[in-house]
């Protein structure tokens, strides 16, 4: 499902996009017909996506090789709401997105760099790799809903 980090990011780009949905469905419904677990599920669903799009965002950079200023677009895209799907475009067009996962060193001197190893090593093993990004998502998660939501507890 994921030969390609255009597939990966291009599915949790539209993830985002889908989860904001969800918030600002959830914002209305608060407003409007006084629910506010629906602020809670949306935004709770919005608030793991988010996460995982912008570790998808740091783990396609790396293979990809970009520079910081796709990567900060990359991962600042999530927080203005839909950016996600044109800014997923625009590095598709650029031909960030393309070619594949980079499982194998080159000559490129860049490849023998220890953390290029270590994901070649991770990118050669998806289930390891996606557990570990998961439990990094789920960890990041469990500790900003002990601090609290933006703005603070009502």
């Amino acid at each position: 499902m994921f030969r390609a980090p255009l597939n990966l990011f291009r599915t949790l780009a539209i993830a985002e996009a889908i989860s904001w949905t969800l918030l600002i469905t959830g914002l209305i419904l608060r407003a409007t017909a006084d629910l506010a677990i629906a602020v809670t599920i949306g935004g709770g669903i919005h608030g793991f996506v988010f996460l995982s799009y912008g570790a998808t965002a740091i783990l396609v950079a790396k293979n990809q090789r970009w520079g910081a200023w796709p990567t900060i677009v990359a991962i600042g895209s999530a927080i203005v709401p839909y950016a996600t799907i044109p800014t997923e475009l625009w590095l598709h067009r650029s031909g960030r997105l393309r070619g594949d996962w980079r499982l194998v060193a080159t000559a490129d001197p860049r490849d023998a760099a220890w953390h290029d190893r270590l994901m070649r090593w991770f990118l050669k093993r998806p289930w390891v790799l996606g557990a570990l990004i998961a439990l990094a998502v789920v960890v990041l998660f469990v500790i900003l809903l002990i601090v609290g939501p933006p703005g603070g507890r009502d």
